[in-house]
């Protein structure tokens, strides 16, 4: 009899993913997992029209044929983006990267504050964006002639060094200035500054489709001065980030709390803010979101301009009257998922609160290529 129970017990453990073989995701670890339970579910477990049906597969996904598209996601992307896959395998093989965590691949990343609001699971991906950001015709209580655009092309990066953690670069890329007023005579064409740091999943339960982790980030003051970056000593954001499954996978919430920190406080403003993110798929593929961002201005610059403005995501512009204010925006958009190795997205940005800082509205575009 105890034998018996023994054996249950042991089958119990290898079914929830509390023990793991080589290739397979280990499930628990250490006190994160607060919520306990790490068995699999149907949105992450493989469906008969693929696989055999009911069946987890490694890690209860990408060992398999997973339901999100009904094909295996390894094979996928290796078919849809070869050698950016093979250069990944390489890398994998020599212990330097970790795949990104399949189990998850019912969500999709967030877009709005692409600088600040960080996906919560563990990932290795590229991720091109296109931003097109307009600016108000006048900025600040001091009405300052202003209007025009900017374009911002980057490139986004996140490594999993470990099947927790990751390293990530939020911030790089080239500011095309197309300003108007006196911001034209600010603001230039230039180099961004490059962001990275480190992220650490803290809570991953697959059954319940719930994440958390946490990271920080620190701002390299390497950019172009005419483009208003390698300002100062450069700062640090400290945030943490989450998500929730909902309705069996159809839907899907993920928040975001940060605190942007500057070396040195008498050039660069003090920040809090706080994203959240919410979508629906009308297909297997296609996703509906929506999200908002509101940001806290806790410090001035004490050394800056009187501006009253601050420069949101994009810049930093070290002002001295921006103690106060609150900024809220809010996007629409849509995703295009075939499979768990490629996302495309399209949103469209807009304030809601009668402060603006710099944005009048904004159009951003992306890709994500993911191993």
């Amino acid at each position: 009899m105890k034998r018996n129970l023994k054996n249950w017990l042991v089958i119990a453990a290898l079914a929830c993913g509390m023990t793991t073989t080589s290739g397979q995701v280990q499930a628990a670890g250490w006190i994160g997992d607060l919520l306990g339970e790490t068995c699999c579910d149907d949105a992450c477990c493989d469906t008969g029209s693929c696989c055999q049906e009911s069946c987890c597969d490694s890690g209860c996904c990408d060992g398999g044929c997973d339901s999100l598209a009904g094909c295996n996601v390894a094979e996928a992307a290796s078919s849809c983006l070869p050698k950016l896959n093979s250069f990944a395998r390489k890398l994998d093989g020599m212990g330097f990267i970790q795949k990104s965590d399949h189990c998850f691949d019912d969500f999709i990343s967030p877009m709005i504050d692409f600088v600040h609001f960080e996906d919560p699971r563990n990932l290795t991906e590229l991720r091109p964006i296109f931003v097109h950001h307009n600016f108000p015709n006048t900025l600040g209580p001091a009405n300052i002639p202003a209007g025009g655009s900017a374009q911002l092309i980057a490139m986004q990066f996140r490594i999993a060094l470990t099947d927790r953690l990751s390293l990530i670069a939020v911030k790089d890329g080239y500011l095309i200035d197309n300003s108007e007023g006196q911001l034209d005579g600010l603001l230039d064409s230039g180099w961004a500054d490059v962001t990275a740091g480190l992220k650490y999943n803290l809570i991953r339960n697959v059954k319940t489709g719930t994440l958390l982790s946490a990271g920080f980030t620190y701002e390299i003051p390497m950019g172009s001065e005419r483009a208003l970056q390698a300002v100062s000593d450069g700062e640090f954001h400290f945030f943490a980030t989450g998500g929730q499954r909902l309705f069996d996978g159809q839907a899907h919430v993920l928040s975001s709390f940060g605190w942007q920190l500057p070396v040195d406080q008498s050039d660069q403003s003090t920040t809090v803010h706080w994203n959240n993110h919410f979508d629906v798929k009308l297909t297997d593929t296609v996703y509906l979101f929506t999200e908002n961002s509101w940001w806290h201005w806790a410090s001035d610059a004490f050394d800056g301009a009187a501006l009253g403005v601050s420069g949101q995501d994009l810049l930093n512009l070290g002002a001295s009257n921006v103690d106060g204010n609150n900024l809220v925006t809010h996007n629409v958009g849509m995703k295009y998922k075939p499979h768990g190795g490629l996302e495309l997205g399209a949103a469209y940005e807009f304030p809601l609160t009668d402060f603006e800082d710099i944005i009048e509205d904004r159009w951003q575009f992306e890709a994500i290529l993911r191993y």
